[in-house]
Formats: C-alpha cells, sequence, structure tokens
C-alpha cells in the first residue's frame, strides 16, 4: 500500500470499501459495520498523512491521464484542499458510529445500500478536495451529487421521491447550466483551467465580463445554496439524519463553498477581483442570503427546517468572508468551514438522536427534553452557540477573522451583516436550548425515553467536544491558509 501514491489511495480507500461494504452487507450487519469504520479510519490515515507536507509548504500532485489534449484529469493538494480533506475524513469516521445507533435505533431499511453510497460520496469528496484543475473539479462535483441522490431518496415513500427529484434537478440544472460554461469559457479565455495561487485570469478578462464569469461560477455551484439557487437544501430534509449530516457538515455543502473559495483564490485571484468593481456584487448577494435565511429560520416549527435554513445563512459567510478579498477574511472563509462543520454536525446528530429517542421532530415538542436527554441537550447548546459565534466555541474564532477582515477593508455592509444574523441566530436558537432546559414537557407531548442508543450519544459527544477544542487549538488549520494569503503571523 506504501507504494500507492497517496492521492490515488484517498480516491480508492472509499470507492474499494464501498465494494467491500456491499459483499459484507450480505454476510452479516455487524460486518458491514465494521468494514465501513475500518474503511473510514483507513482514509482518514491516509489523508492526514499527507498533511505534514502541506504544512511544510509541499505541493504533492498527480495527473492521472489526459481525456484529449489540454484537458486532464490532474490533482494538486493546495492547503483549503487539504483543510477539506482532513475535515471530511475525520468526520466520515464520527459519522459512521453515529449512523450505527441511529440506522438501528431508527430500524431503517436498505441499510448496507446507505453504507454503500455514502463511501462512494466520500470518493467524491475527496476528488473535489484534491482537484487540480476546473475539469476534474466538474467531474467529482457531479459525482458526489450522483451518489447522494440515493442517500437523500433513502425512505423510498412518495414524498422524499419528489424532493429527492428537487434536490438532484436543482443541483444538475445549475451545474450543466451554469458552471460548466464557465468551465469551458475559462479555459477558452486562459487556455488552461489549473488552480494557480493567484489565478489564471489577469490579462484575459476585464470589465463587466469579470462580474458576469464570476455568477455563472458562484450559483452554477449551486452546493454552496446562495439564494435563489438553496431549494434543494429544504428539500433534501426529507433524508435519514446522518444524510442531513452529511449534507450539512461532512460533503455536500462544504464542497459548494470550498470550490467556491478555491475558484475566488486560484482562478480569478483575490488581488484581481479587488481591482475590478464587476465582482463587487457578490458581497451583497452573500449578505442578502445570510439575512434572508436567518428571517426564514425564525419563522420554522420543525427543527430540522430551521436547521436547513440556518445551513443556508451560515454558508454564505464563507462566501461573503471570501468576497471581502482581504487576507484576513480569507482566512475566516476557511476557519469558517470547520467550525461550522464541528458546530453543525453536532446540531443535526442532536435533532436525530431526538429523533430516535422520541420521534419528535417540531420545535414546541421539545419543551423540558433537556431533562430526559442531557447529553444530547448538551451537545445542541454547545453546537447552537458555535452558531451564534459565541466563545469558546469554534464559531466565534470564524467570525472574529471574517469581523477582523471585514475591519481591514472597511467593509460596514459585511460588519452590519454579522452583526444583524449573530442577533438572528440567537433569536431563533436560544428560545430552543431555554425551552428545553427551563420550561415544562407538555402532557401531551410525554414520551418515556432516555437518550438515543450510544453510539450516535458518542459521536454526538465527540463533535460537540471539538466544537470547543477548535476554539483552543486552531492553529495548524490559521497555519495552512496563511500560505493561501500573506498575512502577519
Amino acid at each position: 500500500m506504501s507504494h500507492i501514491d497517496p492521492i490515488l489511495l484517498a480516491l480508492l480507500i472509499p470507492a474499494v470499501g464501498a465494494l467491500a461494504i456491499g459483499i459484507a452487507g450480505r454476510i452479516n450487519d455487524n460486518l458491514r459495520e465494521t468494514v465501513t469504520l475500518v474503511t473510514a479510519g483507513l482514509l482518514a490515515y491516509n489523508v492526514w498523512g499527507i498533511a505534514p507536507e502541506v504544512l511544510a509548504g509541499g505541493r504533492p500532485g498527480l495527473k492521472l491521464f489526459d481525456v484529449v489534449p489540454g484537458l486532464e484529469i490532474a490533482f494538486n493538494i493546495e492547503p483549503l484542499g487539504m483543510m477539506f480533506a482532513c475535515l471530511a475524513s475525520g468526520l466520515w469516521i464520527i459519522n459512521s458510529i453515529y449512523s450505527i445507533g441511529y440506522m438501528r435505533g431508527n430500524k431503517e431499511k436498505h441499510q448496507t445500500r446507505f453504507y454503500i453510497f455514502f463511501a462512494v460520496a466520500l470518493t467524491a469528496t475527496m476528488g473535489i478536495a484534491f482537484a487540480g484543475n476546473l475539469f476534474t473539479l466538474f467531474l467529482f462535483y457531479e459525482a458526489l451529487t450522483l451518489s447522494t441522490y440515493p442517500l437523500v431518496s433513502h425512505k423510498g415513500d412518495e414524498k422524499t421521491v419528489r424532493s429527492a427529484r428537487v434536490y438532484l434537478g436543482i443541483l444538475l440544472a445549475t451545474s450543466i447550466g451554469l458552471l460548466l460554461p464557465a468551465i469551458i469559457w475559462t479555459y477558452s479565455l486562459a487556455g488552461s483551467g489549473d488552480f494557480v495561487l493567484g489565478g489564471i485570469l489577469e490579462g484575459h478578462v476585464s470589465g463587466p465580463t469579470i462580474g458576469l464569469l464570476l455568477g455563472l461560477f458562484v450559483f452554477g455551484i449551486g452546493k454552496g445554496a446562495m439564494m435563489p439557487i438553496h431549494r434543494w437544501l429544504p428539500a433534501a430534509m426529507v433524508a435519514p439524519t446522518p444524510v442531513s449530516a452529511l449534507l450539512h457538515a461532512v460533503a455536500v455543502v462544504k464542497a459548494g463553498v470550498f470550490a467556491i473559495t478555491k475558484v475566488i483564490v486560484y482562478i480569478f485571484g483575490v488581488d484581481f477581483l479587488f481591482a475590478e468593481p464587476s465582482s463587487g456584487w457578490l458581497l451583497y448577494a452573500a449578505s442578502f442570503t445570510i439575512i434572508g435565511a436567518s428571517l426564514v429560520a425564525l419563522q420554522q416549527t420543525n427543527l430540522k427546517r430551521m436547521l436547513a435554513y440556518s445551513t443556508i445563512a451560515q454558508l454564505s459567510y464563507v462566501i461573503m468572508a471570501a468576497s471581502i478579498l482581504k487576507p484576513l477574511a480569507e482566512v475566516g472563509a476557511a476557519v469558517h468551514i470547520v467550525a461550522h462543520a464541528f458546530g453543525k454536525i453536532t446540531l443535526f446528530f442532536a435533532a436525530g438522536a431526538i429523533y430516535v429517542a422520541s420521534h419528535k421532530t417540531e420545535l414546541p415538542q421539545l419543551a423540558g427534553i433537556g431533562r430526559r436527554m442531557p447529553w444530547t441537550m448538551t451537545a445542541f447548546t454547545i453546537g447552537a452557540l458555535s452558531m451564534i459565534g459565541v466563545p469558546p466555541t469554534g464559531g466565534f474564532v470564524s467570525k472574529w477573522y471574517i469581523l477582523a477582515g471585514a475591519f481591514q477593508s472597511d467593509n460596514y455592509v459585511a460588519i452590519t451583516t454579522i452583526i444583524l444574523s449573530t442577533i438572528l441566530n440567537a433569536a431563533y436558537f436560544l428560545p430552543i436550548v431555554y425551552m428545553a432546559w427551563f420550561a415544562r414537557e407538555p402532557e401531551q407531548d410525554r414520551v418515556e425515553h432516555g437518550e438515543a442508543p450510544l453510539p450516535a450519544v458518542i459521536a454526538l459527544t465527540i463533535t460537540a467536544a471539538l466544537t470547543i477544542l477548535f476554539f483552543l487549538f486552531n492553529a495548524p488549520v490559521l497555519e495552512l491558509e496563511r500560505q493561501i494569503v500573506e498575512i502577519p503571523q
């Protein structure tokens, strides 16, 4: 195994793991879940083993083959992709532990299929993280959309399949109708689609065309969930909770904001965009999405839908931070990808645990549930505080850097957006936390139950701990992202 390139291994481990899971599933459930955990562990071991080289300034690469001359499937590991791959591979282990508790506790059907497609989705995620050019990114981006469709439509009833088609339809329509033309246009302008620090478009395009091309990229990468290309995300809430966690924290939406950030930094170039007024619309569009989605979240009564709209708002923090085009804000965008992943996966794990233990899905039903499920609601509280940006949680660190970048450029739109959205986040999260711990449980909602199955509780406890630990130990992520932009040590 040591003779195989670690980039190739990152793609092969989950792909081969998917086959092994399918075979193991025919033998027995315990073997299937063991294979899942071993596969996730091997992937994390391999990916995390590459990180020291990248931290030291190395840029490992791998070229597979040319599809046609000038269009190659190639991989190159830079700091942003390294961070995303470490995050996704690490969280897959925790999500797999959680899935065992959730899928068994909820007596879900087709569990083998679920674990197979989860592994395939991680293969696509690794391809996105390590893509060396736009063509490679596009191939794995589409593979991620297609491999997550069976996960979103997992339950198989009419309502679920209808919602899953909305998910698939919006993501394919945006990627083929907007992203693909943007990629072809970039190749024809620059003669390349390689990700190069500082960008490849300077000198090849100018004026309003820059704003138009940026728009094709941002809205073509529908997984970034910018309004109005966001409806696929609430539609996908019909999926089992481990899938929601995959969508919101491990892979799908993170692939979206990661790809948009990567295009800004490596295709356009931060300095090039900063000097071009036609790119300024992105900041306003991201700010609108943050406030708009937060206001919609405030009106929700279903817990998972509320978390979905919270995700839409939180994702646009990353896009807004990237569009500030200042070094500290670019670092803030990367840090927020990690901080949001830990906080939001904790919140979805908690929502799933509540559903498995009590079958409660609506916010009014959560009154007094903290006394029945103290571990789950403590984790939920930590995740909620991170979404608001309260220390000592990871969300505080990312908001600090984004705000610092906004002040660095006297960007009062971004500053106002962060302050307003923080108030709105508090307005929809804190009442739930208060109600869970201090309100009386309604008689009609009283169900005798304790915590969810142990694997689920272990998983949400780990992610809640990571949310706090990231506040204290975030130096490796900062060190990686400092390599993208020149910022003072």
